[in-house]
């Protein structure tokens, strides 16, 4: 049963067409410390909340167990991942991958080839503190790309070692958000559990090749 969202009433009048793109002309970019930077770009996906529905329906979710020190506990969230070459969920998910990897060709030198997807239901669910620095990202420079459909949920994002403020994005609806320059291996991001009401959110992150 797919949780319920309460969709935005934009969003509502761009469903009928499923999915637009916005233009990137408007990203606005953060330079963060340490090399790091954040591209954001509020509803840059239209027709969201109806293809949160329909991903929500078909995608093959996987609820996942992980050792946890002497333990294994669930992952508290549901995941789906598309390899290189694997055909993606739906039609404006490809287009998005390729239209971010032609507006950062320049600066990236490759294209986003990879996505994975996060399912949080609830408040419950959620990702702890982690830079996606397992492969290449651990030692260069890279980009993570993530859309968000759905309820808005916190984005989080602070230094590693801590030491200066945090910075919090609520993506959803349609939001993008890039990670870029040393950001996964010099500063951390999370969703956090909250116990407030909040509706349900998928995340679409897309990466390079070799970046995980």
């Amino acid at each position: 049963m797919t949780p319920a969202l309460q969709a935005s009433l934009f969003d509502e009048c761009a469903a009928l067409g499923l999915g637009s793109l916005g233009s990137l002309g408007a990203l606005r970019r953060t330079e963060l410390t340490r090399g790091a930077w954040i591209d954001v770009l509020p509803g840059w996906l239209t027709g969201a909340d109806e293809l949160f529905t329909r991903l929500a329906e078909d995608v093959p979710w996987q609820a996942e167990r992980r050792q946890m020190y002497d333990r294994v506990v669930a992952v508290p969230r549901l995941l789906s991942y598309y390899r290189e070459g694997m055909p993606l969920p739906h039609p404006i998910l490809t287009e998005a991958r390729e239209t971010l990897s032609a507006h950062y060709a320049d600066e990236l030198g490759e294209p986003f080839v990879t996505s994975g997807l996060c399912f949080y239901r609830d408040g419950r669910d959620s990702v702890a503190w982690h830079g996606d620095d397992t492969g290449r990202s651990r030692t260069e420079d890279t980009m993570v790309a993530i859309v968000s459909v759905g309820a808005a949920r916190q984005l989080a994002l602070r230094p590693r070692g801590g030491g200066e403020t945090t910075i919090r994005h609520a993506l959803g609806h349609g939001d993008l958000i890039v990670m870029g320059g040393s950001c996964q291996r010099t500063w951390e991001h999370a969703v956090p559990k909250t116990a407030k009401p909040v509706g349900p959110r998928i995340s679409i992150q897309f990466r390079p090749r070799g970046v995980a």
